[in-house]
């Protein structure tokens, strides 16, 4: 019997209103529990991909999250399966406190003030979040408390697919590593898209690469890794510079 899949994807294609193509058929599957790697320089299509698979954008072909397939009636149900954490954390929380944005998303799905409150905390102690950060206000926090009181805020829902978007942006080497070790802990199905190559060496078991909208590499990641030529290709690497 094979792996259950997390989330599938078949022939998604986006453009904007007048403008050039920015995805274009991309497909791919990820397994219950796998941890991938998307891939890809500034403006190659990773955040637009991110945005489809939630529903944000709308673009052509399908997308599957744990069964169900995205559509508008079903987008709600999606986004319950599949949660996103954006690229700045700023954008994630807005209330007075952490623990109320931690505690937002139970609320809305209708569970009581404990119940949110319980969530909110199983999700802090789950991604290392110290408790008594959860009183304070979200601009408080340094850059890798709000990374990870953002990343607590998308779990609650308890997702089996969770999509990263740059989640190493503003965080130093010591904050990168505690994040790659959050990571390795959950069960969830894992997309992290970023063009940091470094961060998902070891975390992740394969890569996906985007240029220009096109899936150009789907492989085992230390296979992709280790050809620096098309990692420079792929604008993922600096060519060597060589010395007169």
């Amino acid at each position: 019997m094979g792996v259950a899949r997390a989330l599938v994807v078949e022939g998604l294609s986006f453009a904007y209103p007048g403008g050039r193509p920015v995805l274009r058929d991309i497909s791919f599957v990820i397994g219950a529990g796998e941890r991938v790697a998307l891939l890809g320089a500034n403006g190659a299509g990773k955040s637009t991909l991110l945005w489809c698979l939630v529903g944000i954008l709308t673009g052509q072909g399908s997308i599957e999250v744990a069964g169900t397939l995205l559509s508008s009636r079903a987008k709600a149900e999606v986004r319950r399966k599949l949660a996103l954490a954006f690229s700045e954390p700023d954008d994630q929380l807005f209330m007075q406190t952490v623990e109320k944005d931690l505690a937002f998303g139970p609320r809305a799905e209708g569970n009581s003030p404990q119940a949110a409150s319980r969530k909110a905390r199983a999700a802090a102690e789950d991604v290392g979040l110290a408790e008594d950060l959860l009183a304070r206000a979200p601009h408080e926090l340094s850059s890798g408390e709000k990374r990870r009181a953002a990343l607590a805020a998308v779990l609650t829902s308890e997702p089996q697919v969770l999509a990263l978007d740059e989640p190493t942006n503003s965080l130093d080497a010591p904050g990168r590593a505690a994040l790659a070790k959050t990571l390795a802990r959950l069960p969830c199905a894992q997309l992290i898209a970023t063009h940091d190559v470094g961060f998902v060496r070891g975390l992740c078991s394969r890569g996906l690469v985007l240029v220009k909208g096109r899936l150009v590499a789907d492989k085992e990641i230390e296979k992709l890794l280790a050809d620096r030529s098309r990692l420079v290709e792929y604008g993922l690497a600096a060519p060597e510079v060589v010395g007169r």
